[in-house]
């Protein structure tokens, strides 16, 4: 290294959206185009794990990214006994092993959209049964039939437990603070298959013993283009706009989402949003986030997971107290109406006002969100899961909020509070399924 007179950056070797290499040959394949030469050493490794990454939230460390030196150490399921094998997410993905009373928690898989993705994943699955000795006799998977992973359990030849995501949300956050029910559940990411077929992510879900009950939830909205919204905040910035103003919005030359699209564009995305074709409705906090990026001119498209939200996260002035209006529309569940806040923070965009107090501002409103319909529950317990909680802006003045409200507040430190979580929280859900199904069985023999 002395002999180098440039600096050297050292990190893993993998192609973007790809499991790292473990192996010699495999590398020269897959990496051959990008690296210039190998150094390589003659011990195998056994299986790939990445860096694990931890933000400090309230002082204390957070997961982001469970692996090195943090998986697979066990967290105390109750599971009466069942081996539960649980796949996990579409992306983040970790998948969970239950063996007595302790479950592994697999370290970071990644996103399953590769093959090489898909093979780490099965070689994980693998690696867990003949690591733990244990045969799986129930696998947990999401509702969502196109995830890769539900797909994977849909081949093996074992009772299968279909889990709704945002309730494996929250149930992995009660699991690791060994929290029992009631309590009411925020959880609020990017999208997740809700049960009425639905994309939802900003959702409150009050937790019973035996399920949960969606009380409230953001209010929807169109993502024309469907997945093509998660990389260009533009569309969901637009879809936002025509649920408040319809064909208008197309007349409206001042606003941005509108003037960023070329014509030919606008015209395509138009008839998307007047037809409902390829553009599915959503409750997700995570896309609100890019429609508020992209409203106030911050952020068209992405390069990375995320960065909209990221960027309104680090531009927030943490002395800015202030709030924007919104409104909640009774009803069952109850809809938390996003509307008046849009307007304002247009408002405060053409005025000139200072980014960092409009982000702040937006964050404050959001917090105060969740503090209106903590309140209506009236659940002691309240814990928070999901993709936005990785914000830590937005993750402390909740807790603080709500503490100060009254509530006894839990937020993972251990396990994701992403999708990398996901797999823990059908662990549990299984396993109420399998204590239900039990009881039912027993009340079936009784009554025989």
């Amino acid at each position: 290294m002395k002999e180098l007179d440039f600096p050297v950056i050292a990190t893993s070797g993998n192609l973007s959206d790809e499991p790292i290499c473990i192996d010699n040959d495999e590398a020269f394949t897959r990496l051959g185009q990008i690296a210039d030469c190998f150094l390589i050493h003659n011990r195998p490794i056994a299986r790939h794990v990445d860096d694990s990454i931890v933000r400090v939230l309230m002082s204390r460390p957070a997961v982001v990214r469970r692996a090195r030196g943090l998986a697979p150490l066990p967290l105390p399921i109750e599971t009466d006994g069942s081996a539960i094998l649980s796949v996990g997410a579409h992306l983040k993905n970790a998948i969970a092993l239950s063996s007595g009373p302790n479950t592994f928690v697999s370290q970071h898989i990644g996103d399953l959209e590769t093959p090489e993705a898909m093979r780490a994943f099965r070689n994980v699955i693998k690696s867990f049964e003949s690591l733990y000795d244990v045969a799986p006799e129930i696998v947990a998977c999401d509702e969502h039939p196109d995830y890769l992973s539900t797909k994977f359990a849909n081949t093996l030849n074992i009772p299968q437990v279909k889990v709704q995501h945002h309730y494996a949300h929250i149930l992995s956050c009660m699991a690791e603070n060994e929290v029992e029910p009631p309590a009411l559940g925020i959880a609020w990411d990017g999208t997740g298959l809700g049960t009425d077929g639905s994309i939802w992510g900003g959702e409150f879900l009050l937790i019973n013993e035996s399920g949960f009950e969606r009380v409230a939830h953001l209010r929807t909205f169109a993502l024309p283009g469907g997945d093509a919204a998660i990389k260009e905040p533009r569309r969901s910035g637009l879809g936002l706009l025509y649920e408040m103003l319809g064909e208008s919005v197309f007349d409206r030359h001042d606003l941005f989402p509108v003037l960023s699209f070329m014509p030919g564009e606008l015209k395509t995305i138009r008839r998307m949003l007047a037809s409902g074709l390829n553009t599915p409705r959503t409750s997700s906090a995570g896309r609100l986030f890019d429609a508020v990026a992209s409203i106030m001119g911050l952020r068209e498209k992405i390069r990375y997971e995320g960065q909209a939200a990221m960027e309104l996260e680090f531009l927030a002035d943490p002395n800015e107290e202030g709030v924007y209006q919104f409104e909640l529309a009774a009803g069952t569940p109850i809809v938390v109406d996003w509307e008046p806040m849009i307007f304002d923070i247009m408002a405060d965009t053409t005025e000139g006002v200072n980014v960092s107090h409009i982000a702040a501002k937006f964050h404050n409103t959001l917090v105060e969100m969740m503090v209106r319909i903590a309140s209506i529950a009236n659940e002691g317990s309240v814990a928070l899961s999901g993709g936005c909680f990785q914000n830590k802006y937005l993750t402390e003045r909740a807790i603080s909020r709500l503490r100060k409200s009254g509530f006894n507040v839990y937020w993972h430190q251990r396990v994701p509070t992403n999708d990398g979580g996901i797999a823990l929280g059908q662990t549990v859900a299984a396993a109420i399924s399998v204590k239900q199904t039990e009881l039912q069985r027993s009340i079936e023999t009784v009554c025989a």
